[in-house]
């Protein structure tokens, strides 16, 4: 069957070669990038497939993809938050956010938030998670803290993004959709790699392959609330914080009050 898949940062890096891949396997994937210009180009590449523009550092901009993504297509059968950022200059958002925080861990909750209507009970949601993953300073998540240092920003997001979708997995776990956060591999060859640790990285198809599992595969129907490592090839404990409910409980409540802050 068919699915509408909704898939951000989709014009570089595991999210290009996913969206390929999921084309390939005859599903609708609707685009989400920050460049027109490439956009356009891998729509012509797809059949056409649907795009849509905007900056996930801005959650008024993630506020505004998701109503445009839910007028033109009200019913999704998977959301894959794959947008991400390492290494940026500058680290602040015009919001006052930290840019780390932002794109990896606020404007998904948002797009998750926002288009929770379009997703019905057999319908997926797939955060893109890392191996890196540090406690959550609530107060840089806010954006009241800066953090200088760029891996411990983006563990830090990374880990806020696992516990949300940890804490929203089980919360939904009967009723749907199922949510699940993926470290899709680490080190793999993305921009984000070659710009953040200098090196080339191991094969994007790894994290290609495991998304599109996530999607896809009955493996992952039952899946909400867990944590799929890749780099282990199975389902593992993230961070010790994420199996805290009230740690998690904290982390989704902050998201919460910022994105109301940030979009009212």
């Amino acid at each position: 069957m068919t699915k509408t898949i909704l898939l951000t940062g989709a014009t570089d890096g595991i999210g290009l070669a996913t969206a390929k891949k999921l084309h390939g396997l005859g599903h609708k994937v609707l685009l989400h990038g920050r460049s027109v210009a490439k956009l356009q180009a891998l729509s012509a590449e797809l059949d056409g497939a649907d795009y849509f523009v905007a900056d996930m550092s801005s959650l008024r901009e993630v506020a505004g993809l998701a109503k445009a993504v839910a007028a033109a297509h009200p019913a999704l059968d998977v959301l894959i938050n794959n947008a991400g950022v390492f290494r940026v200059s500058p680290t602040r958002t015009a919001e006052g956010l930290d840019v780390r925080f932002a794109v990896n861990t606020l404007a998904p909750y948002l797009l998750m938030q926002r288009l929770w209507p379009c997703l019905a009970r057999h319908s997926r949601v797939v955060n893109v998670s890392s191996a890196a993953q540090a406690s959550v300073d609530l107060a840089a998540l806010h954006g009241t803290r800066c953090l200088s240092e760029d891996f411990q920003a983006y563990a830090q997001s990374k880990l806020a993004l696992t516990q949300i979708s940890r804490l929203l997995g089980q919360r939904y776990a009967a009723t749907g959709p199922m949510v699940v956060a993926v470290n899709p591999g680490s080190l793999l060859a993305s921009k984000m790699v070659r710009e953040g640790f200098g090196l080339a990285g191991n094969d994007i198809g790894i994290g290609a392959e495991i998304l599109c599992r996530a999607a896809l595969d009955d493996a992952f129907a039952a899946a909400g609330g867990q944590y799929f490592d890749n780099d282990a090839g199975r389902f593992a404990d993230p961070h010790a914080d994420a199996l805290q409910e009230a740690t998690c409980t904290a982390v989704l409540q902050a998201a919460e009050q910022v994105v109301q802050r940030c979009t009212e």
